[in-house]
């Protein structure tokens, strides 16, 4: 017997983040020129990270990055704790990851905000405090298991999710807003959601999580996701790029990726693997924005519209046992 169409969904948000991540690992930090440059205006596939690349050095074609390896670390900690998260024990997770990371010779490892607070948070310092300063996207990049566990249709208690799964080190209003997003894009693609209706959710769920943590500085990001939206609406792929490189941004800043993120969804999720490649292309931070792309989209269309050969090599060359993942994280739905 066949999985549902719900369990591929789901799968489809897990494989998506992964074969993101994997296309934006050896493009990411890089100016948009210089991409063009090494892999053509578009990202074909995979590739190894050259050599003298900041943060991927080494890496070999379909290797995942910290956006999918934090992702299902939040992951495993959901399905041992029924669905709930202790802050505390994801910020001794993380840690161990990074020290992991750090032995086997990667320079990719945890993010200013993430990084931040968990030092705060050994200190001693109140959880509800060590976020405060926290606005990148690592809150949004591995916010995709809480997307399977919650229903969309209870937007509060989503939201209230991502709060307790993101606060302890993004505890801000444009960070929560923006793992809120990509949350309730994943969840209302699991349900059955068409793109339009995923972003609306988004939306408002972004809407919603704005005025919980600390109040920063920067654009809503509930605003600029419409915009962004509107602004690259007929956009061909080379423009759609342009745009968002030089006006949309992306940056690590929450208000620029993930804009940039649903733009790239907006426009072509319906065909994910050319979506994921597209974010691999526009410069920037590539491999978070191609792991949200991948699993919003892949939410919506499920495992099957990504092809056969590039799912396989990202789950061989990273070890990863997606299906029973997927299949215990909606257990929890």
């Amino acid at each position: 017997m066949g999985m549902s169409d719900t369990t591929d969904r789901a799968l489809g948000a897990l494989t998506g983040l992964a074969v993101g991540d994997a296309l934006g690992m050896p493009t990411q930090s890089l100016p948009r020129e210089l991409i063009v440059r090494r892999y053509g205006d578009i990202v074909g596939g995979f590739h190894a990270a050259p050599p003298d690349h900041p943060l991927a050095a080494g890496l070999k074609a379909g290797s995942i990055t910290d956006d999918t390896e934090q992702a299902l670390l939040l992951a495993r900690l959901l399905i041992e704790n029924n669905g709930r998260i202790d802050p505390a024990e994801l910020g001794r997770r993380l840690l161990s990851w990074e020290n992991d990371m750090r032995a086997r010779g990667s320079l990719d490892l945890l993010g200013p905000s993430t990084r931040s607070a968990i030092s705060n948070l050994l200190a001693g310092q109140d959880p509800t405090e060590t976020g405060r300063n926290g606005t990148t996207n690592g809150a949004a990049m591995r916010i995709t298991p809480v997307g399977i566990t919650v229903d969309v249709s209870d937007l509060g208690r989503l939201v209230q999710r991502v709060v307790a799964a993101s606060s302890f080190s993004h505890n801000t209003g444009v960070a929560l807003a923006g793992a809120a997003a990509v949350a309730a894009a994943v969840s209302a693609g699991i349900d059955g959601a068409t793109v339009a209706e995923a972003v609306e959710l988004a939306v408002a769920a972004a809407r919603m999580a704005r005025h919980r943590g600390y109040w920063v500085a920067g654009g809503d990001v509930a605003a600029r996701i419409e915009w962004a939206i509107e602004f690259v609406r007929d956009s061909d792929p080379a423009q759609l790029i342009q745009r968002i490189d030089q006006v949309v941004g992306t940056s690590l800043a929450s208000q620029e990726s993930v804009p940039a993120a649903f733009a790239v969804f907006a426009v072509h999720a319906d065909n994910p693997w050319l979506a994921c490649r597209i974010a691999a292309s526009v410069g920037g931070d590539t491999d978070t924005i191609a792991a949200m792309v991948g699993a919003m989209s892949g939410a919506v269309y499920g495992s099957t519209a990504f092809p056969g050969a590039a799912v396989h090599l990202v789950t061989t060359v990273n070890h990863l046992l997606l299906t029973p993942m997927a299949t215990a994280l909606l257990a929890l739905r």
